[in-house]
């Protein structure tokens, strides 16, 4: 049986992401890393704050935009440059 995750911001309930363990959702150092299609959201916003990761080159972080205006800072982030070469993360 495959093993399942699903991921909610605790404060508004809200499902960031739902899918299998993975290729589609990865723990890898702490964190997931989330395929596109098992975001369940599409409150996330790019707020154009870059970062350089050792393994992924290039990315951008993401602010969670809540119903009543609120934004989390710095929630996610998502590769603006991936490398090829580890597409698994």
């Amino acid at each position: 049986m495959m093993k399942s995750v699903k991921i909610i911001h605790r404060a508004s309930g809200v499902v960031l992401a739902d899918g299998p363990l993975g290729w589609s959702i990865t723990p890898f150092e702490g964190n997931f890393y989330i395929a596109g299609k098992y975001l369940k959201t599409d409150r996330f916003r790019v707020n154009f704050v870059p970062g350089l990761c050792i393994y992924k080159f290039v990315y951008v972080w993401m602010d969670l935009k809540l119903d009543h205006g609120e934004r989390i800072r710095n929630l996610g982030w998502m590769y603006w440059l991936p490398n090829p070469l580890l597409p698994f993360i």
